[in-house]
């Protein structure tokens, strides 16, 4: 996520850092290659021009120049310059008792996904959610939705034969409410502002179906034509935010950065992933904290606490400290972490500083490689996985031939298990000296 922005403000930290002493020349140096980078990420000319400015103001002072750590003043103005840029922490969803949530925006936005994972993050809040088919322009939309649906188990409300959008979504209404539904989520179609007729409907949806929340999808790989489409309908529609999908995949940032400012619509949501579980409260701070390079520690605890299961990570602990750690328990330690997501996604949330900060990234993270351990540890018997030291040369042979993999790949992996034990065995007694100086 915003790699490219990333990266080139990284750069400007590390000059400051090495020149020691700063004078006001690499101040006004450094400030226009954040500019330069900020342009290049495509975000809005207005912002970036505005931004600038009020880092300047401060930067420039007297605390900065005078500073034994200039580069780390100019990181803590730039990243809060960046948070009052994005906005205020979102909160959950205003929809008290029984509420109607409706999404509009582009074709191809990503509205009929986001839909389901709404619906799926409200359930879990012990909500009843109710989908409701309102996108009857494009082929296929209906049966879409009720896929998704079916994915997250939440039943879907849809127009029969050719019944007209503004009278099916009165029943829906209704249907809804006999139903016992206390979250009513119109997916509508997707349109541009430019098209009157398909306005003038959407403006007479809103007006009988009076939604609590209506929010603008809009595609984050986009840029400012995400940015532009959001100020169009802002002017026409009562928004009260806008949910931002394909975030993972956006290496600039430029609608993050300037959707806010220019289109004055606050970013509710984010997408950061195809999963249904993947759409996360936009949290200012923590974006902002990424695009400078200290990572997002909160998030990736939050993940961890989702997905692992905490007796199974006791158990584990508890092997550790008695020096049992198995390959059985390597192969379940692999698992609980794979649940967390794809593993750019979590090194993506590291800090590029301190111990992670000569990790290379530009390649990816080659998850096949955990697939292949897992593939070995399961051709072992439970004697091999408790006790490596059994595999001879012939056991070897068996297991690459029933897991598909290679000599080297297995030789890689015992070695790899061997030094993790070391290091846990030397991580246990510098835990126990520390405590017996306690």
């Amino acid at each position: 996520m915003f790699d490219g922005l990333q990266d080139r403000l990284q750069g400007v930290f590390s000059r400051l850092r090495g020149q020691g002493k700063v004078g006001e020349d690499d101040l006004r140096g450094a400030l226009r290659e954040i500019r330069l980078a900020l342009l290049e990420a495509d975000v809005h000319v207005q912002v970036v021009r505005s931004f600038v400015k009020r880092i300047e103001e401060q930067a420039l002072g007297e605390d900065v120049l005078g500073s034994l750590t200039p580069d780390q003043q100019v990181l803590k103005i730039v990243r809060d310059e960046l948070i009052e840029l994005l906005g205020e922490p979102s909160q959950e969803l205003d929809l008290k008792g029984r509420s109607v949530l409706m999404l509009c925006g582009l074709q191809g936005s990503g509205k009929t996904t986001t839909s389901g994972k709404l619906a799926k993050r409200l359930k879990s809040q012990g909500r009843s959610p109710v989908l409701v088919a309102a996108d009857l322009q494009r082929a296929a939309a209906v049966d879409q939705l009720k896929q998704v649906g079916a994915s997250v188990d939440v039943p879907v409300l849809a127009p029969e034969g050719e019944e007209g959008l503004l009278p099916f979504a009165r029943k829906a209404l209704q249907q809804a409410k006999d139903d016992g539904h206390d979250i009513v989520i119109f997916d509508t179609a997707g349109r541009l502002h430019t098209d009157d007729s398909l306005m003038a409907e959407l403006k007479q949806l809103v007006a009988d179906t009076q939604p609590r929340e209506l929010l603008f999808v809009c595609d984050a790989l986009t840029g400012q034509d995400a940015v532009s489409s959001a100020s169009h309908f802002a002017e026409a529609l009562p928004l009260t935010g806008a949910i931002l999908t394909k975030l993972d995949g956006d290496s600039r940032g430029g609608a993050a950065l300037s959707l806010r400012t220019v289109a004055r619509v606050p970013i509710r949501c984010v997408g950061v992933g195809e999963k249904v579980e993947e759409l996360e409260l936009f949290q200012p701070d923590r974006l902002a904290s990424r695009i400078i390079g200290m990572g997002d520690v909160l998030s990736l605890i939050e993940k961890a606490e989702r997905a692992i299961d905490r007796e199974e990570a006791e158990r584990l602990a508890g092997k550790i400290g008695k020096k049992e750690f198995t390959l059985e328990d390597l192969r379940d330690q692999l698992r609980q972490v794979r649940k967390m997501g794809p593993l750019n996604q979590l090194m993506e949330l590291l800090p590029k500083t301190g111990p992670f900060k000569n990790i290379d990234m530009s390649q990816g993270v080659d998850e096949s490689r955990l697939v292949a351990v897992e593939a070995l540890i399961n051709s072992m018997t439970p004697a091999e996985r408790r006790k490596p030291g059994l595999l001879s040369a012939k056991r070897k042979r068996r297991v690459v031939k029933g897991s598909g993999r290679t000599i080297q790949e297995l030789n890689q992996l015992l070695r790899q298990y061997k030094q993790m034990r070391k290091m846990m065995k030397r991580m246990k007694g510098d835990w126990m000296r520390n405590l017996g100086g306690m």
